[in-house]
């Protein structure tokens, strides 16, 4: 080995390793030999890490003994994004009458209307007034432009196609759709828009004075990048990451979070600093509340399911919303007691029904009060809500081999059935789209048109689902606040949930990571479900066009009561939140911000490890026999590569001749 006394002057950015040199040492552009260093170069970011990284301007100068990141949690993708969830409101939104005049006259087998703008863009009405090859007319939206429009063009609408009824209004038949148009897909519409019997009966009104009157309604909405869409900017909330197969949970979470006062007795329920978030159901959820109001990207929920007890494994198994909403609500309740917010759960969610059984020729009558926190609505047989809570309160009668047995009566002819009490201020409805079917002895999805009011009454027809026992003078008149979806099948799916949270005409759209502002129409009437005939392109073909079923659907719905609403969508801040919170979460917060300040500085630094002599002197010929010394116990610096710095000592190199071996810079004395 060699050694020197002259000062070391190194500037990382004018080195690099000679492989060829049998020490292996630094050599310079004029290839004089410098004294070589261990170099550990910091691994590059990872790019499925839990936030996009970037460089950060704020460097810390000098060497700095090197303290290694934590390891980062990785988000889990669920489902691939596709044109339909990747839209943003704020359409460009237009209507175009088209009166069409002589029109039983007409000898051509398809019409254009002329042309109208919508989002700037040209579009017009596409017509066969006999029919495409169908009995039936057949209407399309086309691109009026498309010919001439730049290679890869595309544009997506939402829009709708009606003929009008010149008599009844309320009789104009409208179907609406959407697209991506694009120069395969110019046009698109309805094969089967309308019977022609229908069209040309005078007494039907479509038709009057030979004049037939077209409308569309287009809305051109923008696509967006999933991976630069910013839900914090865009709608002022932001998303809950996906585990796997959380979507149901986070769902379900979103919900519960946009109901301040539940939100507010959870930041009231006492927990400690000495509690740990995986360890505590009430401090992982008041943690993840706290990062869904103040965070600026999604939100992780790995600390809210260890708390549940899941391992890894069920993470990744679909669960039900009606049973975690349970489960958690009955954890909350029990953990609440003896605390400020004790009778919190109840004080939203109960409700009180009252089973039951009258005799018809004695008098005998048995009751039983029962206590809910949701309700499961019938969804098959059923046209809409109204139609399920006839069926709840519907009366059984009990007769001829199925008789009542009534105290010191006997046998009976009686009455069953079910009245309501009294409704919580928070309404929760399940709707039973899951059942057994017996004759393929298998659970099935019922996926039928099932209808909800934005305005739900329960007082309706002189109160018919009130027990006599009720309290009248309660209004029960409800709002919409919150519809959770299921798409998909039995088998699994997706879930998402369209969230009004403060009663307005905004709605949002809350699916895992990102949020999208929608409105009613997609949130409502897009999530009954049933059959929609699917639309048709390429007119000048004969396509046969069919009906599909809508496997997208309501699941559970929240309804909030008119008169209790200013109390539920109360304000809810920094002064809710305990102290401890607060600065455990700040903490947390400044921590991943070095992490991420870390990692993304990583490419600008590199590491040296430095043996001084009593390094040497403590290892060799005690834990080191075939080299100088365990790297693993010699200090570490993190330094700027293009950083010049200058050591004041003698050193000594030690080497070794075969290749690969490591060199280090060994100070000896100060």
């Amino acid at each position: 080995f060699a050694e020197s006394h002259c000062p070391l002057s190194l500037s990382l950015s004018l080195y690099t390793v000679s492989l060829s040199n049998p020490l292996f040492g630094f050599v310079d552009r004029t290839n004089h030999l410098f004294p070589p260093m261990t170099l550990l170069t910091t691994p590059p970011l990872d790019q499925e890490d839990e936030e996009m990284l970037v460089p950060h301007s704020e460097f810390v100068e000098g060497p700095q003994p090197i303290e290694g990141p934590q390891p980062m949690e990785i988000a889990q993708a669920e489902t691939a994004s596709t044109v339909e969830n990747q839209q943003v409101d704020e359409p460009q939104t237009s209507r175009f009458t088209w009166t069409i005049e002589n029109f039983s006259r007409l000898n051509t087998k398809k019409l254009y209307s002329e042309t109208f703008i919508v989002g700037g863009y040209k579009w017009r009405v596409l017509i066969f007034p006999k029919g495409n090859n169908v009995e039936h007319l057949s209407m399309y939206l086309d691109v009026a432009d498309s010919t001439t429009l730049p290679y890869g063009w595309s544009r997506y609408a939402q829009f709708s196609l009606a003929v009008v009824n010149q008599i009844h209004s309320k009789f104009t038949i409208r179907k609406d759709t959407q697209h991506q148009f694009n120069a395969r897909e110019s046009d698109w519409g309805f094969t089967s828009f309308m019977p022609l019997s229908d069209l040309y009966d005078p007494s039907k009104g479509f038709i009057v004075n030979d004049t037939c009157i077209v409308e569309a309604e287009v809305a051109v909405r923008k696509v967006i990048d999933y991976w630069s869409y910013d839900s914090k900017k865009e709608t002022g909330y932001v998303g809950l990451k996906n585990q796997g197969a959380t979507c149901y949970m986070n769902s379900l979470l979103q919900t519960l979070y946009h109901i301040p006062y539940f939100r507010k007795a959870v930041y009231h329920m006492p927990t400690t600093e000495n509690d740990m978030p995986s360890g505590s159901i009430p401090l992982a959820l008041q943690s993840l509340f706290y990062k869904l109001q103040y965070n600026d990207t999604s939100v992780a929920t790995k600390e809210l399911t260890k708390s549940f007890g899941w391992d890894t494994y069920d993470s990744f198994m679909q669960h039900d919303v009606q049973e975690l909403n349970r489960v958690l609500c009955e954890k909350l309740e029990d953990k609440m007691k003896g605390t400020v917010v004790e009778g919190t759960i109840q004080q939203l969610f109960e409700g009180h029904h009252m089973n039951y059984i009258e005799c018809i020729n004695v008098d005998f009558k048995s009751t039983r009060k029962e206590s809910f926190y949701d309700l499961q609505l019938d969804v098959k047989g059923c046209r809409d809500v109204y139609a399920s809570f006839d069926k709840y309160v519907e009366v059984e009668r009990l007769e001829g081999d199925n008789k009542y047995h009534a105290e010191q009566h006997g046998l009976q002819d009686a009455k069953k059935g079910v009245l309501f009490i009294d409704f919580p201020p928070v309404l929760q409805l399940q709707l039973k789209r899951f059942e057994y079917d017996f004759m393929r002895d298998t659970m099935v999805k019922i996926n039928d048109r099932y209808e909800f009011p934005l305005q739900l009454n329960l007082d309706r027809e002189n109160g018919k689902y009130l027990s006599p026992d009720a309290d009248r003078s309660v209004r029960n008149l409800y709002t919409l606040h919150s519809v959770l979806v299921h798409s998909g099948g039995v088998h699994g799916g997706h879930y998402y949930a369209f969230i009004r949270p403060t009663l307005s005409d905004q709605w949002f759209k809350f699916d895992d990571e990102r949020v999208t502002k929608e409105d009613m129409k997609r949130a409502l009437e897009e999530q009954y479900g049933g059959e929609e005939e699917l639309p048709q392109t390429n007119p000048g073909f004969n396509n046969t066009p069919f009906k599909f079923t809508k496997y997208s659907n309501a699941y559970m719905l929240v309804y909030i009561r008119e008169s209790d609403k200013e109390k539920i969508i109360c304000n809810v801040d920094e002064k809710d939140i305990a102290e401890h919170l607060r600065i455990r979460l700040k903490k947390e917060q400044e921590e991943k911000e070095d992490k991420r300040r870390y990692k993304a500085q990583a490419h600008l630094y590199t590491i040296i490890k430095v043996a001084r002599d009593e390094d040497l002197a403590e290892q060799i010929g005690k834990d080191i026999y075939f080299d100088l010394v365990d790297h693993d116990k010699v200090r570490s610096f993190r330094i700027q590569k293009q950083m010049p710095f200058n050591l004041q000592c003698s050193f000594s190199v030690f080497g070794f001749g075969q290749r690969g071996k490591t060199i280090l810079i060994v100070p000896i004395g100060h």
